[in-house]
């Protein structure tokens, strides 16, 4: 039986001061971790005893559809060389050298790692589909580590990767990922969302992430209410309503004089329009990632959108296949656009041709497509034309959606009259359909069913262990401390002894506790030599769903049962206490695997 007394929880009345969220101040209280440095933690025994519980659903979880490997954290560079992502990742990826000087790095990530067994021992359509995952530290250096576990330097990932052969097994292979997700999330006591995502640094086609709503999150999502659509900013569009356009001064674009008016609020004040009728210029220069660091290259884009708009950044580097943006110079746009910034437009532009080439690459939002008699920047200080009309007065290299998406606007399914809400979520699991990127890259080839060589296609599935733990804190605490589902708490059961002294009351408590541990439950004995308020404020504070207060009324064969989610207590008799308290963790499951 685990007894308080001799085990290391060390409870703070106070958060660290650094602390900003719910997750962060409440695991660092409760005794769950301690920080060694920016973003690397140490997990102490309840922090430990939880994601191990947590660990113990997701591979019983993922056994029942693939098979668990145990690959190396140390990591040469030839296969991310190969993959073409040795460069690709940036200053993200932890890089050193071996006593020899062998370029080497710290696993962020395994698809080159699981491709490479892949390569060397699949050789036929009869091996596939396999699925294979497994339960690894990964490791980020992370630029600006914060808010405890939910952005750090090494943590726990379970990844899994597929290989079909074609896409009717991947299709398969995607399915049933989602299908285990939804239910280890469940299981958890996760109240997630599935949304459509980019696929980021991962490549490949379809993406999903899962994610918790949480003022603690970075991501942001769009929803409608109505038919349950649901994406990532990163990924969502919306129906746009019509925009009254302007009335014509010319039939060709008119310079007018509008002197310090570089701002967009500033010009629709002066023309009396919408910011939606004035065309917003966003320069950057893009990097294209080479072969080598040394082949890397800082090369021009210019995007137009509407005025009342926002580009999307990972929707327009995902149109121009670019690393990274960062914005135009004053010298790189007097050499690119021929203008000073506040006055830039797109009339008199040579885009070129191919994208993101030395050339300048135009990309235009697609909400500009059709519209007339619209405002922009003439390029010359002071300067605005009117009277323009995409299409006919300048051209792109490209159109595309590269704006954020607005809470308001309609949705994008058809038929469905909804508008979309916009929310703060965390990231707990991602699902992605890779396709050939890193089989064709690195050279994997079986024979099909007719023994043609054919490249294999790929899939790749992640969760966040420890985005479990901080999401499930996050959707359950108050100023008191947070509760946890039984199902990954670090016990189910704290039994409280209010009185030490007390012989009778001790036996009785001890002796329910361990009729409560053969019975199954996972019990914490509080036998602490403390008073009663110092017990309940501790069990309060540290994630247990059920307390149960042996005191004064133990020698009537009565105890106190407290449920921590509700906050609520109730005299239960001894004999009672285990058929109620199983009801109640039943329940519980129950309402999880039906969320």
């Amino acid at each position: 039986m685990h007894r308080w007394s001799k085990l290391f929880i060390p409870t703070l009345r106070e958060a660290p001061a650094d602390a900003e969220v719910a997750s962060h101040k409440f695991l660092v209280r409760a005794g769950y971790i301690r920080q060694l440095g920016a973003g690397i933690y140490n997990y102490l025994f309840l922090g430990q005893r939880t994601i191990n519980k947590i660990i113990a659903i997701v591979r019983s979880e993922m056994d029942q559809i693939g098979q668990e490997f145990y690959l190396p954290a140390i990591l040469p560079k030839e296969p991310w060389e190969q993959s073409g992502r040795w460069t690709g990742m940036g200053d993200n990826m932890f890089r050193f050298k071996d006593r020899k000087g062998t370029e080497m790095c710290l696993g962020m990530t395994h698809e080159e790692i699981m491709t490479t067994i892949a390569r060397s021992e699949l050789r036929s359509y009869k091996q596939l589909p396999q699925i294979w995952y497994q339960i690894q530290t990964k490791f980020r250096d992370e630029p600006r580590p914060k808010s405890g576990l939910l952005r750090v330097r090494q943590f726990t990932m379970k990844d899994a990767y597929s290989y079909d052969i074609d896409r009717e097994s991947l299709d398969n292979s995607f399915d049933l990922h989602d299908r285990v997700y939804r239910k280890i999330f469940s299981l958890c006591g996760l109240k997630f969302v599935a949304v459509e995502a980019d696929s980021g640094s991962m490549g490949g086609s379809q993406s999903q992430e899962f994610m918790v709503y949480t003022d603690a999150g970075e991501d942001l999502i769009a929803s409608c209410p109505v038919c349950g659509y649901a994406a990532n900013t990163e990924k969502a569009t919306s129906l746009l309503e019509p925009i009254a356009e302007l009335e014509a001064t010319s039939d060709k674009p008119e310079e007018i004089h509008t002197p310090g008016m570089g701002a967009i609020a500033d010009i629709s004040a002066f023309l009396k329009m919408q910011p939606a009728n004035d065309i917003k210029c966003v320069a950057y220069m893009g990097l294209k990632r080479g072969a080598a660091e040394e082949q890397d290259q800082w090369l021009p884009v210019v995007a137009f959108l509407r005025g009342d708009h926002q580009v999307n950044e990972t929707k327009l580097l995902g149109v121009i296949g670019g690393a990274e943006l960062r914005p135009m110079v004053a010298e790189e746009l007097e050499q690119y656009l021929h203008g000073p910034a506040g006055y830039l437009g797109p009339v008199g532009l040579k885009p070129s041709e191919k994208l993101f080439t030395e050339e300048l690459t135009v990309v235009v939002d697609k909400a500009l497509e059709g519209r007339t008699n619209m405002v922009c920047g003439a390029n010359k200080l002071d300067y605005h034309l009117r009277n323009v009309t995409p299409g006919k007065d300048f051209t792109w290299t490209i159109a595309a959606d590269i704006r954020t998406v607005n809470a308001g606007e309609g949705c994008p399914k058809a038929g469905c009259a909804g508008k979309l809400v916009v929310g703060k979520a965390v990231e707990i699991g991602h699902i992605f359909k890779l396709g050939d990127k890193y089989t064709k890259s690195m050279g994997a080839r079986v024979l099909d069913v007719n023994g043609k060589e054919v490249t294999p296609l790929m899939g790749c599935y992640g969760i966040g262990i420890e985005r479990i733990l901080t999401s499930a804190i996050e959707q359950s605490n108050d100023a008191n401390g947070f509760w946890l589902p039984a199902s990954i708490a670090p016990f189910a059961v704290v039994v409280a002894l209010t009185d030490m002294r007390d012989e009778q009351l001790v036996a009785a408590g001890e002796k329910l506790a361990a009729e409560l541990e053969a019975a199954g439950l996972d019990v914490l004995l509080d036998d602490r030599k403390e008073r009663a308020g110092v017990k309940f404020k501790d069990a309060d504070l540290i994630g247990i769903p059920y307390r149960v207060t042996v005191g004064k009324k133990a020698a009537e064969g009565v105890v106190e049962l407290a449920t921590r989610a509700t906050t609520s207590s109730v005299d239960v008799k001894f004999e009672d206490l285990l058929p109620l308290l199983k009801t109640r963790i039943a329940e519980e499951q129950l309402l999880e695997e039906s969320v």
